[in-house]
């Protein structure tokens, strides 16, 4: 593979070339200080790399992970195998936040900022950092397949005196195994001649009220070596809370996404519980966010999107397996989240029941299919499973979601967004996803409407899900 042009606007890439060190020593340079450690390389900076950083993985996580090095002066080289990919960011196709859209900008403008498909450039940078996805397959079982091979790259052409790092949301012990381990039988020793760390992604897609700076980097790394190197690179652009190991670092993002899914699944139990008892749970949840301590506001809705909190959880119960032990909240919250999709399913037809007509020959138009607010992203969205059951049901379905000109659903299905959505005629509106540009004067107040959202109170005779 060759490298990727940069787009029109942007100047030549620097092309002299790069020599790797052919022994343990680490580049130095006068602006990095770090302790020197008893049997280890003196890990003191980035001379010898023509490039600071690469990351490996430029999707939702990793370009904006790239811009916010090359924002703090950092030089970057974004890779990624998909050509597809690597076009729509030339393309300016990308769904970024504005201050997102504004770096890449700047960055197209730059000699330090190259994009390319050619796993050799990665020789070329002093670290090396994986952002690609770790989904769950259809049996909620782990599938490492991107990650794995994204670090057998990395490990391939790994050259001494590097900083290696993942990001991405796995098991406790996966760095060892896919880095440590292999980079050892490669004969680069973590901590004297290569650096290896990990430190979990934290990035809220369509979040603009926290930059990426403002939000704090945990760290985790082979040796303390490795943790210093670690530790000066993340610093360029955000603040670093170190914990004492890769397994500590690992279980942290766990925690995080595993906390936000027993949270959401308790949310959703009070909607139901709310709404049996004729009180909108909306009020109760913003009144006791009024609290200053002890609680933190989590409002239910259709289900759970994106590749974290419906993905995460099911790493960590995976691993539990061989040691045989059980985590009974985890796993029952994980479970009424992969039910509230067919919740919605079921209250839909409800509704349509207490009008006197069935699921079966009604229209349903789904507003909003996005996994949330003001993000062109469908990962995991709980829309997918709602269209797919509705179908099922008999009902004539259409969606509106002017972010997608068309989704595919898992059977093949393919359907288009409805342009015109008042002309579609629908029995029932169901309120999936309401972006903040989204225009719903279309809804006539005799229309029934279904709020999987719970905050359309603007929407007369809304129906709670």
């Amino acid at each position: 593979m060759s490298i990727a042009p940069p787009p029109s606007d942007a100047r030549s890439l620097r092309t002299s070339p790069v020599a790797p060190t052919t022994s343990s020593a680490v580049p130095t340079s006068p602006d990095v200080t770090v302790p020197h450690t008893v049997g280890t390389a003196v890990p003191t900076g980035t001379r010898g790399f023509e490039f600071d950083v690469a990351i490996v993985g430029l999707g939702y996580v990793g370009l904006p992970t790239a811009l916010a090095y090359h924002h703090a002066g950092t030089s970057v080289i974004g890779l990624d195998v998909s050509q597809r990919r690597l076009e729509t960011i030339r393309s300016r196709g990308a769904d970024l936040l504005e201050d997102d859209r504004v770096r890449l900008e700047s960055a197209f403008l730059a000699d330090d900022f190259v994009l390319t498909d050619d796993p050799s450039m990665l020789a070329r940078a002093a670290a090396v950092v994986v952002c690609v996805p770790t989904p769950v397959d259809e049996h909620l079982v782990p599938d490492l397949a991107i990650l794995r091979g994204a670090a057998a790259t990395v490990v391939e052409h790994a050259v001494p005196g590097q900083l290696l790092m993942l990001t991405s949301t796995t098991y406790v012990g996966c760095t060892d195994d896919l880095l440590v381990r292999p980079l050892t039988e490669r004969g680069l020793l973590p901590g004297t001649d290569v650096f290896v760390a990990f430190s979990p992604e934290r990035i809220d897609p369509g979040n603009a009220s926290v930059s990426h700076e403002d939000v704090p980097r945990v760290l985790g790394a082979a040796t303390p070596a490795c943790a210093a190197v670690a530790d000066e690179m993340l610093g360029r652009y955000a603040r670093v809370h170190r914990v004492p190991s890769l397994a500590a670092a690992e279980m942290t993002k766990l925690l995080e996404n595993t906390f936000r899914a027993v949270n959401i699944a308790l949310a959703n139990e009070f909607s139901d519980i709310c709404r049996t008892m004729g009180i909108d749970v909306a009020d109760v949840v913003d009144a006791a966010a009024t609290k200053p301590y002890g609680f933190m506001a989590f409002m239910p809705g259709p289900g759970v999107g994106g590749h974290c909190i419906p993905c995460d959880p099911h790493y960590l119960l995976w691993q539990l397996q061989a040691d045989r032990q059980a985590a009974p909240m985890i796993t029952q919250a994980m479970t009424e989240i992969a039910a509230r999709p067919g919740r919605v399913v079921d209250r839909t037809r409800e509704v349509l029941s207490d009008a006197g007509r069935g699921l079966r020959g009604a229209r349903v138009l789904v507003v909003g299919i996005a996994y949330k607010r003001d993000v062109a992203d469908l990962r995991e969205s709980p829309a997918l499973e709602v269209l797919e059951r509705l179908i099922a049901g008999g009902a004539e379905v259409g969606f509106a979601d002017h972010r997608f000109d068309s989704v595919r659903l898992h059977d093949g299905t393919v359907l288009d967004d409805v342009v015109d959505e008042g002309a579609f005629g629908a029995d029932v509106v169901l309120l999936h996803t309401r972006h903040s540009d989204a225009d719903l004067s279309w809804i006539t107040g005799d229309q029934l409407v279904v709020d999987t959202t719970y905050r359309a109170a603007d929407l007369t005779g809304r129906i709670l899900l």
